[in-house]
């Protein structure tokens, strides 16, 4: 049985704070910020169940995930896996050289195993490409339904948090997101014809945000998608 992903944005960082913050280099999470990532767990206690932390490197993914889940287990960390990086070539959406993040949390329970070297240049698989970032998002579910582990926690950021779920709906607006900061979203996972896995926001997940039972149909995503990506690389957030 495929797990439960819990998906979450990463709280609020500097970056967040005005337009004139998207220069600064992998930003941090501001006072604000952290009391989000501390509050996470109270606030959605479905997170307690969590078997495996996944998180983008860059700087505020990684705060996020380890204030909202300080050592609750010692053989828990984070994981950081290059494939949760957010999707523009904004500076503020750029990492770090792997030496550079691997020393900024050195001490701390963060397993940088799956971070290959180059992760952070922004070409090849990692260019903020509407294809690109399409069969991205699809590798990370197929990978993510084949865990074993029943509940899961991917900490990633507004933008590819869209491409991941394939849900779109209002991702169309001044932060390119409908995602607000450490906001916290489930999904199982469905399986169509064509087998290919894909997400499906949980009727508790829908509930907590006032949504009813029922989401848009795949065709009805699909569409939107398209014109999301098509008004995304008119705004220059992706490149077509």
């Amino acid at each position: 049985m495929s797990p439960i992903i819990h998906c979450v944005r990463h709280a609020q960082g500097v970056h967040n704070l005005s337009q004139a913050n998207h220069h600064l280099p992998d930003p941090e999470l501001t006072p604000l910020g952290e009391e989000q990532a501390r509050a996470l767990g109270t606030r959605f206690p479905e997170l307690g169940n969590i078997e495996l932390i996944l998180s983008s490197p860059l700087r505020r993914t990684i705060q996020t995930a380890l204030l909202a889940f300080p050592s609750r287990d010692k053989n828990l960390q984070v994981i950081a896996w290059p494939e949760l990086q957010e999707a523009s070539d904004l500076v503020c959406d750029t990492g770090r050289d792997l030496v550079e993040i691997k020393a900024e949390f050195e001490d701390l329970p963060v397993d940088f195993t799956l971070v290959e070297p180059g992760w952070h240049i922004k070409q090849g698989k990692w260019a903020p490409v509407a294809d690109r970032l399409l069969e991205r998002a699809q590798l990370v579910r197929l990978w993510l339904s084949q865990r074993s582990e029943k509940e899961i926690v991917v900490v990633s950021h507004g933008c590819f948090l869209h491409f991941l779920t394939g849900d779109w709906v209002n991702a169309v607006n001044s932060h390119a997101t409908d995602w607000g900061n450490a906001e916290v979203r489930s999904f199982a996972f469905a399986h169509g014809e064509d087998e290919v896995p894909a997400l499906c926001e949980t009727t508790e997940s829908r509930k907590r945000r006032g949504l009813g039972p029922v989401g848009l149909t795949k065709e009805q995503q699909l569409k939107l998608q398209q014109r999301t990506l098509q008004i995304w690389i008119e705004w220059g957030v992706i490149l077509a």
